[in-house]
């Protein structure tokens, strides 16, 4: 019968002595050590893995014997103090967007931004007992425009007003792009206003 040699590996302290004590900022799970670092050239990968080890188990010695712990349903919890040590921002702060002549009136009346639900480009259309689009490609605000046969109201006035060389079919589509100058004209002011020219 072969006899099997199976070699444990030794279980490393789990107290860490250094010389100079680390420094902890729990906050970002960050310990300093500011003791010099002594490499061994020839067992390079042991002994970075050597420091490597002893800072992770003095930051665990650290988090257990400060921080509190809490038990829940969803496990053991541990809570973090707040950072200490201020982190670079890859990019600089955001400037805060200058408030629109909307922005300033909502706020005044109390109007509240329409929730995802109102939002949704879809009503259900009742003739066809499907949902379509409110607006853009299709939309329900465009019904009527492709119809081959327009229906005029008797004695409009709108009709009798109206000007030579237009007609009602191209009545809806001439709205559609005066809205789109009118909202253009507006989003200019507001540029304007938030820089202050008038």
């Amino acid at each position: 019968m072969a006899t099997t040699t199976t070699t444990k590996t030794p279980k490393l302290p789990v107290t860490v002595d250094k010389p100079t004590p680390y420094t902890f900022d729990l906050g970002n799970l960050l310990a300093n050590d500011p003791n010099p670092l002594t490499i061994d050239s020839s067992a390079l990968e042991s002994s970075l893995a050597a420091v490597a080890r002893d800072g992770a188990q003095v930051l665990i010695n650290q988090l257990l014997t400060t921080c509190p712990i809490t038990s829940t349903s969803a496990g053991v919890l541990l809570s973090l103090p707040p950072p200490q040590t201020p982190l670079p921002r890859e990019k600089p702060v955001p400037a805060p967007k200058a408030e629109t002549k909307w922005s300033a009136f909502a706020k005044r009346r109390g109007i509240k931004p329409k929730t995802r639900e109102q939002r949704r480009n879809l009503a259900y259309d009742e003739v066809t007992g499907e949902f379509g689009r409110k607006w853009g490609y299709k939309g329900a605000n465009k019904a009527g425009q492709d119809e081959p046969i327009i229906e005029i109201p008797f004695n409009s006035r709108k009709e009798a007003e109206r000007k030579e060389g237009t007609t009602i079919r191209g009545d809806k589509r001439r709205e559609i792009r005066e809205k789109i100058k009118r909202n253009e004209r507006k989003q200019r002011s507001n540029q304007r206003n938030a820089e202050g020219r008038k």
